[in-house]
C-alpha cells in the first residue's frame, strides 16, 4: 500500500509538471519589458517567447508576430526550443509508461513487467525535468546579464516573465516525480534489495526428536 500511495503522489506531481512544461513552452512571456514612455497613454508591454513576440498597448490593442526564422534567433532561444520540446515529449512518454507500471492499474501483466515500467517512467520524468530545467536557467541568465549590462538602454532591458517561473517549477516537479517512481520500484520488494536469504536454522524440537531416534538405535 505504501508503494501504491507513493506512485499516486508521483503521478499527480507528474501530471502537474507535464501541464506546466507544455504551458511554459507555448506562452509568449519568457521575458517582459514595460515601457511607459512620456505618459501612461503610451505605455507598451513587450512580451517575448520561444515561438512568438507580442506587444500590448495601453489602448487595449494586442498584436503578436511568429518567429519564423530559426537561424536568426539567439543560441539560447534555439536551445530552449529544442530542450523544452524534448521535455514535453519525454514527460508525455513517461505518463504513458508510468500508467502501465502503477500498482493501482490492471495494465502491464505480471509484477516484474510493472516494476520495469515504473522504473522506466521514473527515468523519463527525471530526464524531462533536467531538459526543462536547463533552458529556464540559461534563459534567465541571459536576461539578467542583459539587464546588468550598462551599454544596453533601458528600453531594451527585460525581466523574466511568468513562463520562465512556470517552466522552472514544472521541471522540479517532474524530477521529483521521477525519483518517487524509481523509489517505489525498489520498495515493492525490499527484502530482495536490502537483505540476503537466510538459512533456516533447525528448531529445538527437531533436535530433540533426532537425538531420541539416535538413542533408540542403540537400544
Amino acid at each position: 500500500m505504501a508503494s501504491s500511495g507513493l506512485q499516486l503522489l508521483a503521478f499527480i506531481l507528474a501530471i502537474s509538471g507535464v501541464s506546466g512544461v507544455l504551458t511554459a513552452t507555448l506562452l509568449p512571456n519568457w521575458k517582459v519589458n514595460v515601457h511607459a514612455g512620456s505618459n501612461i497613454l503610451t505605455a507598451i508591454i513587450q512580451l517575448h517567447g520561444l515561438w512568438m513576440d507580442c506587444t500590448w498597448y495601453s489602448t487595449g490593442m494586442f498584436s503578436c508576430m511568429l518567429k519564423n526564422s530559426i537561424l536568426s534567433l539567439p543560441i539560447h532561444v534555439q536551445a530552449a526550443r529544442a530542450t523544452m520540446v524534448l521535455a514535453c515529449v519525454l514527460s508525455t512518454l513517461g505518463i504513458c509508461i508510468s500508467i502501465v507500471g502503477m500498482k493501482c492499474t490492471h495494465l502491464g501483466g505480471d509484477q516484474e513487467t510493472k516494476k520495469q515500467a515504473s522504473f522506466a517512467g521514473g527515468v523519463c520524468f527525471m530526464s524531462s525535468g533536467i531538459s526543462g530545467f536547463i533552458p529556464t536557467v540559461w534563459y534567465t541568465k541571459e536576461i539578467i546579464a542583459n539587464f546588468l549590462d550598462l551599454t544596453v538602454s533601458e528600453s531594451n532591458k527585460y525581466e523574466p516573465g511568468g513562463a520562465v517561473y512556470i517552466g522552472f517549477i514544472s521541471a522540479i516537479l517532474l524530477f521529483i516525480s521521477g525519483i518517487l517512481f524509481c523509489i517505489s520500484y525498489t520498495k515493492k520488494n525490499p527484502e530482495a534489495w536490502l537483505s540476503l536469504p537466510k538459512q533456516e536454522q533447525p528448531s529445538t524440537s527437531q533436535l530433540e526428536n533426532n537425538s531420541a531416534y539416535n538413542l533408540k538405535d542403540y537400544v
